[in-house]
């Protein structure tokens, strides 16, 4: 979505940093652009749901996932070194959801399970954390598909 992201880039390389990138995978050509031309060193993304919970997940009616999924390819293709993540939501994810991500990103190096923290700045949500005990089953069930998966937050 950052316009121009690619000469803010530079100018961060020219200082002498590496480069993480957040991405929500929305922007695949953007996305492959930068890691192609050696701009990013790491990427983050954030995988919301298993794909038939997205659009709920996300708030948008019949969204479609295939530029998601097309940002999950080309990160499983190793060209730069990259995490998956998902913050869990009592009302948003199950065990069951959990594991259509797994299988969304099988073959992945790493996902990690993020504990939800209410914040209180949210607007017309009563969201709740996931418990700890779930929260390692999840991760059970990541392990599945992925080679490693941790839990943050908790």
């Amino acid at each position: 979505m950052q316009k121009n992201i690619d000469e803010f880039i530079i100018k961060i390389r020219d200082l002498g940093f590496s480069v993480k990138l957040d991405t929500n995978g929305t922007y695949p050509e953007k996305l492959k652009d930068l890691v192609n031309r050696g701009l990013v060193d790491y990427v983050a993304m954030d995988v919301k749901n298993s794909p038939e919970l997205y659009s709920e997940t996300v708030g948008i009616t019949n969204f479609d996932i295939s530029k998601i999924k097309e940002s999950i390819a080309f990160l499983l293709e190793g060209k730069v070194d990259y995490e998956f993540r998902t913050t869990v939501v009592r009302e948003l994810h199950s065990v069951f959801s959990v594991e259509g991500i797994g299988k969304l990103i099988k073959g992945a190096k790493r996902h990690y399970i993020q504990a939800f923290i209410d914040s209180g700045e949210l607007i017309g949500f009563d969201l709740t954390a996931v418990p700890k005990d779930e929260m390692k089953t999840m991760r059970e069930v990541m392990l599945r598909y992925v080679d490693e998966c941790e839990i943050r937050g908790i």
